[in-house]
């Protein structure tokens, strides 16, 4: 079947809609182990009707190219039972998040909560402010408009009605970047931009609407309660099959999209760069709805001295890290890396996570950010195995905020109720596809089961460099590379489990 371009501009347009609570990368909405030629449910019971295949055979039938490394161990001894090019350094793409996931909860402690405030820098009389009301940011990646709604209907009840002074923020708590790699599209979501205030994953939702025969747009940071309007990004709609966008940045960012991609009607989430001078526009609009007059915000360099009337804090860390294992929200690992390292910019702070690991893990690992969106960071298959051993020994491993992404059958689904549990953290990136975690057996009594760990790289960097910046969120030949992967996952774990679990 032919596939017109403007049918596949709509579909990289249409499909790339995400909710707005997970930042997830349109290439791997939930990158899983796929099911291989043994079947799971044999696996489980460690036989086969022909018996496991090589893995040689099974990496030669994926026709992956470049390079395929895995090393399984055993839990509890760390013994090593397989390995295939275990020392080959490769991109770790989102597998890079378990690594954050320990480093985070050993520098900053499970009980560590991100804390966004409002400071009054005067008192208050008959609900006004003597001065300034103060926004400040603590890197809080979660943040989203209905927990900042809320905030702003608190200080409401409380009786504020506004400020003498004006509306200041600081977002000064993380480095202000804008965007984690800078070799991926304008306008991708999930290459968010980084600062010590966040919302919405640093994403704008933007939507489109067939009327009377012409375009209907409207910009947003909508939540499920509070749909407040967006002024410091539009969006224009150009009378062109190509490129898919354009941006522009300034005070306000301008974006144009191709009319040719936009079918009858649609919405994505768009990515803002400034993210500090959106969230304040945002509790600007939400205050303004609630009868609390304020000015346009204005950031400042440092936090002014002032009282604390209202916060919001973010769920226990150990619960931000689940949700950012599960749905792979690059800015949260960003946010929580940069937080733990305490230091001012991204790759110095991938460097001195690196330091960590090879300090407490005798790993030598080179990490160039926290979400393994970046294609120059580099570890290897008996490293991360290595590190997932150590950490579960010492009682500090990911079990309980690891996912279980499930055996799989022949076709790739989850085999439901299957009693093998595979916890994983998986990656994605283009001609780029990682998978580690724990097989863990049924905990039976007298089943002899043991646990596993395993890591697996497939990787062809070569082939991702080639690809142009404008290709990279859907890029030819991608998506089937990417299938393959998985499916070659699957088969290694399904014959892990049968042999050695």
């Amino acid at each position: 079947m032919l596939i017109s371009r403007r049918t596949m501009l709509a579909g990289l347009l249409a499909g790339a809609a995400f909710p707005a609570a997970a930042e997830v990368m349109e290439t791997s909405p939930r990158p899983v182990a796929r099911g291989g030629k043994v079947a799971a449910g044999q696996a489980a019971k460690g036989q086969a009707a022909k018996g496991p295949l090589d893995a040689s055979e099974l990496i030669a039938a994926a026709k992956l190219g470049g390079s395929v490394a895995y090393v399984l161990m055993d839990a509890q001894t760390g013994a090593l039972l397989e390995a295939r090019e275990p020392d080959v350094p490769l991109p770790p793409a989102s597998v890079a998040k378990a690594v954050t996931a320990l480093y985070a909860l050993e520098k900053l402690g499970a009980g560590y909560r991100f804390l966004t405030r409002v400071l009054a820098t005067g008192p208050v009389a008959q609900g006004v402010v003597q001065g300034d009301i103060v926004l400040v940011g603590g890197g809080d990646p979660t943040l989203q408009t209905d927990q900042l709604g809320d905030l702003v209907a608190r200080l409401a009840k409380a009786g504020l009605k506004g400020a003498t002074g004006r509306l200041r923020y600081w977002d000064g708590a993380l480095p202000r970047l804008d965007g984690i790699a800078q070799d991926q599209p304008d306008h991708v979501g999930y290459n968010a931009a980084i600062a010590g205030l966040c919302l919405n994953f640093n994403r704008v939702h933007f939507e489109w609407k067939r009327v009377s025969g012409d375009w209907q747009t409207t910009v947003d940071a909508r939540g499920e309660r509070f749909v407040p309007a967006v002024g410091m990004v539009r969006v224009a709609v150009a009378q062109r099959e190509a490129p898919l966008f354009t941006y522009g940045r300034g005070r306000v960012e301008e974006w144009t999209v191709a009319s040719g991609a936009l079918g009858k009607g649609g919405s994505r989430w768009l990515p803002v760069r400034d993210p500090g001078a959106y969230v304040a526009e945002v509790f600007r609009t939400l205050a303004r709805a609630q009868g609390i007059r304020l000015d346009a915000g204005e950031r400042v360099a440092t936090v002014p001295p002032g009282n604390e009337i209202g916060r919001v804090e973010s769920a226990p860390l150990p619960e931000v890290l689940r949700d950012m294992l599960r749905y792979s929200t690059n800015l949260t690992a960003e946010c929580v890396g940069l937080t733990a390292s305490g230091v001012q910019g991204l790759d110095a702070s991938g460097r001195a996570m690196s330091d960590w690991v090879r300090t407490t893990f005798g790993v030598g690992f080179d990490l160039h950010d926290h979400s393994g969106l970046g294609g120059g960071s580099r570890v290897t298959a008996a490293g991360m195995a290595k590190v997932l051993v150590q950490a579960g020994r010492e009682g500090r491993g990911l079990h309980q905020i690891l996912r279980d992404v499930g055996m799989k059958d022949d076709k790739g689904k989850v085999i439901e109720g299957h009693p093998v549990k595979v916890l994983a953290k998986s990656g994605t990136l283009n001609f780029v596809s990682g998978l580690a975690g724990h097989i863990v057996p049924p905990k039976t009594s007298g089943s002899g089961g043991r646990e596993l760990v395993f890591a697996i790289f497939t990787g062809d960097p070569a082939r991702r460099d080639a690809v142009p910046v404008a290709q990279r969120e859907e890029p030819e030949g991608g998506k089937a590379w990417t299938g393959r992967a998985r499916r070659l996952q699957g088969q290694l774990i399904n014959r892990w489990a049968g042999l050695y679990a």
